[in-house]
């Protein structure tokens, strides 16, 4: 069953879309172990989408994703085709690697890193 984070869906999802943007802008994001798990599927998708590469999975992933800049001349869905998603060419499935922190200060939060592989 899907991990539901303490939110309603129309939040889940915008926090969902937000992390998904940075990851790809990033390749490396500090969370929670929760949302670093619920991230990973996501991006997952997005990536494979872009090793489709074609118009459609290009709109479905401008759909999903937010237009953040990569840097000066790119945006996050730009980064995704021409960067990210040639990069998994070979690569069947485990774009993304969950790397576990330990708690967090201030809540006790289990804390993970997600990258890229």
């Amino acid at each position: 069953m899907a991990r539901k984070l303490g939110r309603t869906t129309d939040q889940r999802m915008a926090l969902l879309r937000n992390l998904a943007t940075d990851l790809i802008i990033h390749e490396r994001l500090e969370t929670t172990e929760a949302k670093a798990k619920e991230l990973r599927s996501v991006v997952e998708k997005m990536i494979t989408l872009g090793k489709r590469g074609d118009l459609h999975a290009r709109r479905q992933a401008a759909a999903f994703l937010y237009n953040a800049e990569a840097n000066e001349n790119e945006d996050a869905v730009q980064k995704l085709f021409s960067d990210v998603a040639k990069r998994y060419e070979e690569r069947q499935g485990g774009y993304t690697r969950v790397l576990k922190l330990g708690p967090r200060r201030g809540d006790g939060a289990d804390m993970a890193i997600i990258e890229l592989v």
